[in-house]
């Protein structure tokens, strides 16, 4: 029994897809009297089906050798389309994990879109996203891989804009759609180009041609900056990272997903291409360059931020950046590590915020208060989701963290140096936003805020205990370090810089008013922080500004160039026709000579440069 799972375990993305199916009899209306409450238990079961079936997959095959499977799809001449998947334990694991969260966020869905009228077609989002995501991690295939982004692409697009009746929705979600398609062209471009150069878009095909590939520099490094533009929109790095940040209107459930394994996917992408990446130096630079400016610009711009959500969105973008670091510098393994622990860490701060805007119907940091005694299982998943982020405490981060210290240490102290920087911003942004919404007097909005129903709750505290037992996991897993090799120098400094970011986000002045500051030089960095370094300014004046230019030049080129000469060959038909038709007399030997006049007329024009080239001139006499 257990070898036909494995042997079927391409079957568990299509769980989720399953489930997205048999939604549609609610999300389309057909079936009204039960309410849509339906279609998201069918949508619950098949998470439940699909986590079980990898669940028995995982643990026969972990310390195995990889299996692939193979499916030939489309074979015409040389080209040879197949989708191939990988069986492995990171590949399944990482399946777990999304199905794991798939199914925490679902449940967590049924109290927080309780009251919603479009519920089902919500779970069939839901399954959709499932899906393609669990798809994605087993691919083994370039080509299936592409399709999948299309797919999460599309899920994000519609998940944003859910609530399509509000124009601020609907223009982020447009926006987020557009933002993430240019790196899916670019892409796109690039897997052609793969296709025609190694015969191939199985990844352990491609691994074996790049070994021996011997390209010409300004071929290897336009292919490699192509590979890693789909990575980037999909993990929201810089300049592809404001979509992120608009994607918070849609509802907080997908945002659980969004921010924990959604954007992760483009990472697991990435590091799957990685062994691709090295035929292109430029591309590992810049990798290596965009991450650290996003980890760094990200972590910024999240301490300046009001909205609870978008503080946390700003600080997945962060995380982010230190994976991009990590595959540029051909160390996948640390970049593994980081999307695990983030993935828990994340996604029980997005349900303790969650419990939040669904008891207060706020988002506004400035605007909470006093939640601490009101809500005490939120504000306990909160400190533990914090917690499972900083580097400060013996939780899933720290062992990520104190993974890259030890491998950049004496090779690129600079690196370690970011690191450091990075955990402590983020321990001074998660510090800031427990004050404001935690902390302090009940505001009018905080001071009726009882506790989420159990089947908000139930969730949140289970992700609670599973973030405070990713130690044990990963210790089970062998991915903690030797205690008789660890760099105790790194440890320290790790524990102090999440240590010095706690103590300055306690001590910092928050003003629930903020007030603007008298000093000019503070009103900059305030705005600059606060809008995200003028970014989408900076599109406008740019980007967007020589597209409206390029679309209203084309405008006037179409209507006064194309069109005037169209309407002029009308014009002169029009008037020649009606010229022609005083002159016709009925009479044959008129027209001959009509034909003759005309055929004679051509002739000399056509003839006259023939005539001058023998030196014939009829004017000479």
């Amino acid at each position: 029994m257990t070898e036909f799972l494995t042997h079927v375990s391409w079957w568990v993305p299509l769980y989720g897809l399953v489930g997205a199916v048999l939604t549609l009899p609610w999300s389309t209306g057909i079936v009204r009297r039960t309410g849509p409450r339906p279609a998201a238990y069918f949508n619950v079961l098949m998470t439940v089906l699909a986590l079980i079936h990898g669940s028995i997959v995982f643990r026969a095959i972990w310390n195995q050798d990889s299996q692939e499977l193979m499916f030939n799809w489309l074979q015409v001449a040389d080209l040879n389309l197949s989708f191939a998947v990988d069986i492995s334990g990171v590949s399944v694991g990482a399946m777990e994990l999304i199905t794991g969260l798939s199914l925490l966020a679902q449940i967590f869905a049924l109290g927080y879109m309780e009251k919603d009228w479009a519920l089902a077609r919500f779970f069939g989002l839901m399954g959709f996203f499932e899906g393609a995501m669990s798809g994605l991690v087993i691919s083994n295939s370039l080509f299936l891989t592409y399709g999948l982004l299309e797919l999460l692409t599309l899920s994000t697009y519609l998940f944003v804009g859910f609530w399509y009746a509000q124009p601020l929705v609907v223009t982020a979600a447009r926006d987020a759609f557009l933002t993430k398609r240019v790196g899916d062209v670019l892409l796109l471009m690039g897997v052609v180009a793969l296709a025609s150069l190694a015969g191939s878009l199985n990844f352990n095909d491609l691994y074996e041609w790049a070994e021996t590939a011997n390209l010409p520099p300004l071929t290897a490094n336009l292919l490699g900056l192509a590979l890693i533009a789909g990575p980037i929109g999909k993990c929201a790095q810089f300049p592809l990272h404001l979509w992120l940040d608009e994607a918070m209107e849609g509802p907080n459930p997908a945002s659980i997903l969004r921010n924990s394994v959604v954007v992760s996917c483009g990472a697991y992408v990435l590091i799957k291409l990685q062994p691709i990446l090295n035929i292109s130096p430029l591309a590992l630079t810049t990798l290596v360059v965009i991450g650290t400016m996003t980890a760094i610009g990200a972590s910024l711009v999240a301490i300046a931020q009001i909205d609870i959500k978008r503080a946390l969105s700003h600080s997945t973008s962060a995380f982010l950046g230190l994976v991009f670091i990590a595959v540029g510098m051909q160390w996948t393994d640390f970049a593994l590590l980081v999307l695990f622990t983030h993935a828990f860490a994340k996604a029980l701060l997005f349900m303790s915020v969650g419990s939040i805007i669904a008891t207060t119907s706020n988002q506004n940091l400035t605007e909470m208060g006093g939640l601490w005694s009101k809500m005490p299982a939120t504000t306990i998943a909160f400190v533990v989701g914090s917690a499972g982020l900083i580097g400060l405490t013996p939780l899933g981060s720290f062992w990520a963290l104190e993974r890259g210290l030890d491998t950049f240490w004496t090779s690129q102290s600079w690196i370690v140096a970011v690191i450091l920087l990075f955990n402590c911003l983020t321990a001074i942004n998660l510090t800031r936003v427990f004050r404001l919404a935690f902390l302090g007097k009940p505001q009018p909005k905080t001071r009726r805020a009882p506790e989420v129903p159990w089947t908000m709750a139930v969730p949140m505290v289970t992700l609670t205990i599973t973030t405070l037992l990713v130690p044990l996991m990963m210790q089970s897993l062998s991915l903690l370090p030797d205690w008789n090799y660890i760099n105790r120098t790194a440890v320290v400094l790790l524990m102090l810089s999440g240590l010095v970011g706690t103590v300055l986000g306690a001590v910092l002045e928050l003003r629930r008013t903020w007030s603007r500051p008298m000093q000019r030089s503070l009103r900059f960095v305030q705005d600059l922080l606060a809008y995200d370094f003028y970014i989408d300014r900076l599109y406008r004046v740019s980007v967007v500004l020589v597209v409206q230019q390029l679309s209203k030049f084309n405008s006037w080129l179409d209507q006064y160039v194309v069109d005037g000469a169209v309407n002029l060959v009308g014009l002169a038909t029009i008037f020649s026709g009606q010229g022609l038709k005083y002159i016709g007399s009925g009479q044959s030997q008129f027209y001959i000579v009509t034909i003759l006049l005309g055929i004679s007329l051509l002739t000399a024009i056509f003839s006259w440069p023939f005539l001058q080239a023998l030196g014939f001139d009829p004017f000479a006499f």
